[in-house]
């Protein structure tokens, strides 16, 4: 074997181990943000649908300014940008197809959310404080069953793209197997 060949082996070893924790990151951050999603529709609110319609403006509103915080940030831009990365990194290889439908179900997810979902936090913010709102039930009504209907939206879809985003882990593993020399059969050193 010449030198050559044992550079390009290794350096495509570095590639595929870089590659690899990109879309482990990615999936890690998907699937962050798909439980965030799901939590919402499985329990955040049913829970304050049973509240009164006060209560629950109050706290959307307060769950609200709580979210934007730098822990939130990471994982919902850091999936976009690491599933975008991911792509582009496996371009050429057999996964990409998982990997570019992970990132079109995960930029739709987000695109839910920043154009449907965060609008809708910010007209309950603007109704401003639930004690002086003259009629809570016409501003809960409005938020309410919109925001839980595109929340199960965006659920459906961030689960989808981590799906994809395994798949295509799973398939980089199994292509980076042949790339170490460990693996490498004895007639082939």
């Amino acid at each position: 074997m010449t030198q050559n060949t044992t550079q390009n082996r290794a350096q495509n070893t570095t590639r595929g181990r870089a590659a690899g924790a990109v879309l482990g990151a990615a999936t890690v951050t998907s699937g962050l943000m798909a439980g965030v999603f799901f939590a919402y529709a499985t329990s955040v609110m049913p829970g304050l649908g049973r509240s009164d319609d006060r209560t629950f403006i109050e706290v959307m509103q307060n769950i609200d300014d709580a979210i934007y915080n730098p822990v939130f940030f990471a994982a919902f831009l850091g999936a976009l940008a690491l599933t975008a990365l991911g792509a582009w990194q496996q371009r050429r290889a057999a996964s990409r197809g998982w990997v570019f439908a992970a990132l079109v179900l995960y930029a739709a997810a987000f695109l839910v959310t920043v154009g449907v979902n965060v609008p809708l936090n910010d007209d309950l913010v603007a109704a401003g404080d639930p004690e002086r709102i003259a009629d809570p039930g016409a501003v809960r009504e409005t938020f309410e069953d919109p925001w839980i209907a595109w929340n199960i939206v965006r659920t459906v879809l961030s689960t989808a793209a981590l799906v994809c985003l395994w798949r295509a882990t799973a398939l980089v593993r199994q292509a980076s197997a042949y790339l170490v020399p460990e693996a490498w059969s004895s007639a082939s050193r």
